[in-house]
């Protein structure tokens, strides 16, 4: 990924980047808001890293100015302290984070991996056909799909892949009950998103109903409208990465 980072501190900037460096990144410096804003006019980043007290622009009017010419671009400003109305002012404008300095590397790693969609969505569907459609179409959006038509294999894949991060779940597997998987899902991997498929709204109106008392994160109806999947797997995706940033 391109990584921005943004700072007046010259030696934070070349550490910052220099870690990114390692880890396969090309880190941009800059070391001032103006030049940040600047660098996104001309060429965005994938995500910047940027300090909020800085001579000239802070790190809010900054982000302010990126969001205009790049409105969806991932923004994390960091800080060694920082008023509570700046901070405040921040995440109104759209921050997906303030961290504290000095950075949580392998934190700031995980999630720049998780932005760069690495973590990868598993299709589980009796139909190998409808397996190979949706990998094929969610592989063109740039996600990593897994897929798998055996209900019992399931959890085998959630062991083996630590960074699965979606479970799209078909509700009729067979003679297996979809709610049966998710169960055993929730009860080993607590919170993993576990998104419910089915072609059979009124037969399966019970099992979705239950699913869903028991975490299932929503439902999709058969044939899938792929507008709303992709918007789907974006909010999760955004939910936890955010929740990644604020939980440390």
């Amino acid at each position: 990924m391109r990584i921005l980072v943004v700072d007046d501190d010259r030696r934070i900037v070349r550490t910052t980047c220099d870690i990114l460096k390692i880890k396969g990144h090309e880190a941009i410096p800059a070391y001032s808001g103006e030049e940040g804003v600047e660098q996104v006019r001309n060429d965005p980043p994938d995500c910047v890293l940027m300090d909020i007290k800085m001579p000239g622009i802070d790190g809010v009017e900054a982000l302010k100015r990126m969001r205009q010419i790049v409105p969806a671009l991932p923004v994390v400003l960091v800080s060694a302290y920082a008023a509570d109305d700046l901070l405040d002012e921040a995440r109104r404008a759209g921050a997906y984070a303030i961290l504290c300095k000095p950075l949580n590397f392998p934190m700031v790693l995980s999630f720049l991996s998780l932005l760069d969609k690495e973590e990868s969505i598993l299709v589980v569907d009796d139909d190998p056909a409808f397996c190979r459609t949706l990998q094929d179409i969610l592989a063109m959006r740039g996600y990593r799909v897994e897929t798998e038509s055996e209900p019992e294999r399931v959890m085998d894949h959630l062991e083996q892949d630590y960074k699965l991060a979606i479970v799209l779940l078909d509700l009729k597997l067979g003679t297996v009950n979809g709610v049966d998987v998710m169960e055993e899902i929730q009860a080993r991997y607590p919170g993993k998103p576990v998104v419910l498929m089915t072609g059979y709204r009124k037969e399966m109106a019970d099992s979705i109903e239950l699913a869903r008392r028991i975490g299932a994160y929503t439902c999709l109806y058969k044939p899938l409208e792929l507008d709303d999947l992709f918007l789907l797997i974006e909010e999760i995706r955004l939910k936890k990465l955010k929740s990644m940033l604020v939980s440390a």
